[in-house]
């Protein structure tokens, strides 16, 4: 899905949680209309925010381990970590300005 890198089980802690900046992951499957809805505004995102946020893409049909412990029920589920911890989750389809708000809100 465009230019996002995706991260599984094995390589999400090195991906993420030990990342140096703020990472947002989505969570999503190639089934979810809606998280293929949101792919382009991810995708802006990217382009917005290079060198700052770190933004990844985790499908939950393929990592169950990394969605369960995260408990994520509903896709897409943009989330924002920083420094080891989850400092944000959004549920559904989300607007551009609001996510960047958040990334914008982890990165100060």
């Amino acid at each position: 899905m465009g230019n996002v890198n995706e991260v599984n089980d094995s390589t999400f802690q090195a991906e993420v949680l030990e990342a140096t900046e703020p990472v947002l992951v989505d969570f999503w499957a190639p089934w979810c209309g809606p998280c293929r809805a949101i792919a382009p505004m991810i995708d802006e995102l990217v382009s917005e925010n290079a060198g700052s946020v770190k933004i990844v893409k985790v499908n939950v049909d393929e990592s169950p381990a990394t969605a369960g412990q995260y408990q994520i029920h509903s896709i897409p589920t943009p989330t924002v970590f920083k420094a080891r911890h989850m400092v944000a989750m959004l549920q559904g389809v989300q607007h551009t300005q609001g996510v960047q708000y958040v990334l914008d809100q982890a990165q100060g």
